[in-house]
């Protein structure tokens, strides 16, 4: 009896694999679109950073120290800097989208900060585009900080006399010690890549396998898809994608990774135990929302449209705890947010697979209840069938 229940799973991975060799759409679906989009999308954030971003900057104090402040954010990598004559062309100039923002320096800086009043610098940044005006602040208010500080250093000295130490606890009595720690360079190719990546291993899954089955119900293959039994006829089915996807994510963590120059600092044993597990849960997921359709292509039109829903409202692009109460119940019913809230921390900070159980224990509460509504779905499916 148990050989034959195995025969059961070997045949229907088979079976499997002949009914995507003869669907184009499957075939394009499942061996195709997983690497292109991975290479594809990784391609886009493969520098992380943003090189010279255009700002421009109006001088109108004509100092030593305002020539120092352009020399200093000329040479960061992030900031190019454009030289305009007055305030107007260069607010133009950023109207027009030519540069992202512009740095005024106003007559009399230099004067007021030696006199250790306040001096006013302008730093106007086109917000509307969120990660050239975020580069250029930190940029830019870095050096202002770092120049202010030194001049100030330069007059307790002379003026007042005072020895370096005396003079930079005056100058600065509270020092930020600013690490940035796993994401060193606060780059966002490296903060988004590892979540893309597990959301394209996702959604190809979830798409390929619901179609899959609603290819069953329109093609009039259920019955025989079922013969084996509902709970071999589901696992048999998705055996072929837990092999193939699973593979897909070895692929990932060991090839694009590397060429993506992203940091994989988690238990390799630990972390194929996480993937393996997330694939088990689409599996049943996939197979339940597929057999709600009994048309392929409108099976493939609704899934492709949950998969920028899905990233949304899973914790990775905005947190959790700020999303909408009902939005959070349904991100909660979501594999991929339990997945990526162990995920990113294993792969970033090298936390261990035990080391957030709630989630884990979440996921796999997961798994037993899309594997549960999956076998009672189909399970009904075949019922009326049958009638």
């Amino acid at each position: 009896m148990k050989k034959k229940k195995q025969n059961s799973l070997i045949s229907l991975f088979f079976r499997e694999v002949s009914l995507i060799g003869k669907d184009h759409s499957l075939l394009l679906t499942l061996l195709i679109a997983p690497l292109l989009y991975a290479f594809f999308y990784g391609s886009i954030y493969i520098n992380k950073e943003e090189f010279e971003v255009k700002l421009g900057v109006v001088d109108d104090d004509h100092s030593r120290l305002s020539r120092l402040l352009q020399q200093n954010i000329d040479s960061s990598p992030i900031v190019q800097l454009i030289h305009f004559s007055n305030l107007k062309d260069a607010e133009e100039q950023m109207y027009q989208g030519n540069c992202q923002g512009y740095f005024y320096i106003p007559e009399g800086t230099e004067t007021n900060l030696l006199s250790l009043k306040q001096s006013n610098v302008v730093l106007a940044v086109n917000a509307s585009r969120f990660l050239p005006s975020s580069d250029l602040l930190m940029s830019v208010q870095q050096i202002c900080l770092t120049i202010g500080a030194g001049v100030r250093l330069q007059y307790f000295q002379k003026s007042e006399g005072m020895s370096t130490a005396a003079a930079m606890d005056n100058v600065m009595p509270v020092n930020l010690d600013y690490r940035p720690l796993f994401n060193e360079r606060s780059s966002y190719g490296a903060f988004l890549l590892p979540g893309l990546l597990a959301l394209i291993l996702q959604q190809t899954l979830l798409i390929g396998l619901s179609e899959s089955v609603a290819g069953e119900r329109q093609n009039s293959r259920f019955r025989e898809w079922m013969n084996a039994g509902v709970s071999n006829a589901i696992w048999g089915k998705g055996l072929f994608y837990l092999l193939l996807f699973s593979s897909y994510a070895f692929f990932f963590l060991n090839v694009n990774y590397k060429i993506l120059d992203l940091p994989q600092r988690g238990n390799g044993f630990e972390l194929g135990a996480l993937l393996v597990l997330f694939i088990a849960t689409l599996i049943p997921m996939a197979q339940f929302i597929g057999s709600l359709f009994k048309s392929q292509l409108v099976c493939l039109q609704m899934m492709a449209f949950s998969t920028y829903p899905i990233f949304l409202i899973t914790g990775y692009s905005w947190p959790h705890e700020s999303l909408p109460l009902l939005l959070q119940w349904l991100a909660n019913l979501l594999p991929t947010t339990p997945f990526i809230a162990i995920y990113t921390r294993m792969v970033q900070s090298g936390a261990g697979l035990w080391e957030n159980p709630s989630a884990l224990f979440h996921l796999i509460f997961l798994w037993i209840f899309y594997s549960f509504i999956c076998f009672v779905r189909i399970k009904r499916l075949l019922i009326n069938l049958n009638k």
